[in-house]
């Protein structure tokens, strides 16, 4: 095949349009003397922002290119994530996301930290960094994918220039250059779905017919309880986002936080619908009477490929390369995100927090930048040796299901959750997930679970919500024993190794004891207490 050169045009364009839109809002935060406005735009994001950036970051390549490669594959009830990743912002409306705006945090490791002591809180990063390399490297896979088929270009070569875009404008302008380009991008995947997808479905090529027994799929009986487990990790694995809380930190009131995140819901789901109806269409498809010269049928390796080969060979050219823009403006809406998210806790909860707490704020405007550029050639690496754009998807959730989401929920609303109960969840969850295997990652099954299948080395036992479970137990267990074990001097507080109970009290009007403990200073919310107050509770 000849290498399109409108379509390359066309690319160098777009990137261009996004990197010159991402470098003029990067001058909000070269103006501002506080890294606010690089972490959380300054609180200033209005609504009609809000609801376009926090939409675009969920609906990123691994989005639209995975969702059209698992409907294809195996059909409509196995593509869970468009459904679960909905209920989760749903979810996340209404009770998450106000109690992270109302606390005033920067980013979402804040509680942690505040409650159960910085270096405690530090530990529970390390899921969510890896959780973010994932997601920025199932969105960058998926473009490569696109780009290597529709353009007959190196998809390795993809990749690297689509993240190298990406890294530049959140480099230089942190969330401000994100939230702006996504609106943009946003736009872009919305009109390019809804124009390309019935070009697709009336192609002469496709009959539907041919997959009239198939597109809905089956779920076996006997891999029920997996399929449990995998729509309870799209749910509430899509809960424990520094990403999202990125967003709704940075809104003006509480009111935008909400509606924002409850009107991306809908626009998420909605936005699943035209790659779902063309990977349907291409698993329809006779590829004989198009210009398709690989082995037919496509073989298991293809189906990742499957969107691309749609928007190629079933569609117009014009409506091809407009597909193209609609993979990389998906791309980098999730990318730029991943990539800022983790570099934004790093920034803020490891390096001013823990290793160096008098840093200047241009010493930490640069640290931010270096972490930009780490985590994005991680991601970078991660997509271009990776053979799997769902499976990628649905592995950035996994830990964030099994170890974050019962660490978040617990901290905000169980008032006696402690750093010991807190550590001893956080091993507990992490040892069994890594235990059961994982196929994504070449990881064998060394803990084997009820109805294991031997020959395919396949866990149907819902082994992540019960490694989930299982850290939810310990983490209140723990806690509610040692707080008594404490409080009543049952063992004495001087051999309180993590410093959570401590009988020695501020000369302020608050007592150590309160700020770590109860989370309360004279009945005010924990996250009433500022910096300065955490710092000398810190000290004595």
């Amino acid at each position: 095949m000849a290498v399109n050169i409108p379509g390359i045009v066309a690319v160098v364009v777009f990137y261009v349009a996004i990197l010159v839109i991402g470098v003029i809002a990067g001058r909000k935060t070269s103006k501002s003397t506080s890294n606010e406005a690089v972490l959380v735009a300054d609180r200033s994001l209005g609504m009609i922002v809000s609801i376009f950036t926090i939409t675009a970051t969920m609906v990123g390549g691994g989005y639209i290119n995975g969702s059209a490669e698992s409907a294809a594959s195996n059909g409509l009830l196995q593509t869970q994530a468009p459904v679960g990743y909905c209920f989760a912002l749903l979810i996340a409306a209404f009770t998450y996301a106000p109690k992270m705006r109302q606390g005033g945090y920067i980013t979402m490791f804040d509680p942690f930290q505040l409650k159960y002591g910085k270096k405690v809180g530090a530990i529970l990063f390390i899921p969510q960094f890896l959780g973010d390399l994932f997601w920025a490297a199932a969105t960058l896979a998926a473009l490569g994918a696109t780009i290597s088929i529709i353009l007959d270009m190196n998809a390795t070569l993809a990749i690297i220039l689509s993240a190298a875009v990406a890294i530049i404008y959140t480099f230089l302008g942190g969330l401000y250059s994100v939230a702006y380009t996504d609106v943009i991008q946003l736009i872009f995947i919305a009109v390019g779905l809804v124009v390309a997808f019935p070009f697709a479905l009336t192609n002469s090529a496709v009959d539907l017919s041919r997959v009239s027994d198939t597109y809905v799929g089956t779920v076996p009986v006997y891999t029920l309880g997996a399929y449990i487990d995998t729509a309870l990790l799209c749910v509430f694995g899509g809960i424990p986002w520094q990403a999202l809380y990125q967003r709704v930190l940075a809104c003006k009131d509480l009111r935008v936080a909400k509606v924002s995140t409850l009107v991306a819901s809908v626009f998420s789901f909605s936005l699943a619908v035209p790659p779902v109806i063309m990977g349907i269409a291409g698993s329809a498809a006779d590829w004989n009477a198009t210009g398709y010269e690989g082995e037919i049928p496509l073989p298991p390796g293809m189906w990742s490929f499957i969107l691309p080969l749609t928007l190629n060979y079933l569609t117009p050219v014009g409506v091809g390369i407009v597909g193209i823009g609609v993979v990389a403006a998906a791309v980098m809406s999730s990318a730029d995100s991943c990539i800022l998210s983790a570099s934004s806790v790093f920034t803020k909860n490891i390096y001013a927090d823990i290793i160096r707490p008098k840093s200047t704020e241009k010493e930490l405007m640069w640290v931010l930048r270096i972490t930009v550029l780490v985590v994005g050639v991680l991601g970078t690496l991660i997509a271009i040796f990776s053979n799997t754009i769902y499976g990628l998807y649905l592995l950035c959730s996994d830990l964030m299901y099994v170890v974050l989401f019962p660490q978040l929920t617990l901290v905000l609303w169980m008032e006696n959750s402690n750093a010991y109960g807190s550590l001893t969840g956080f091993v507990v969850s992490l040892s069994l997930r890594l235990l059961s295997g994982e196929p994504v990652l070449g990881l064998p099954p060394l803990l084997k679970y009820p109805f294991f299948e031997e020959g395919a080395g396949i866990q149907l036992f819902p082994f992540r919500t019960f490694a989930m479970l299982m850290g939810t137990i310990c983490i209140v267990v723990v806690s509610l024993v040692t707080n008594k074990l404490f409080v009543d001097e049952i063992i004495p507080r001087k051999y309180d190794v993590l410093k959570c109970y401590r009988q020695r009290t501020c000369k302020r009007r608050y007592s150590v004891t309160d700020f770590y403990v109860h989370g309360k200073e004279n009945g005010e919310p924990m996250m009433a207490l500022n910096d300065e107050k955490a710092n000398e509770a810190e000290k004595l």
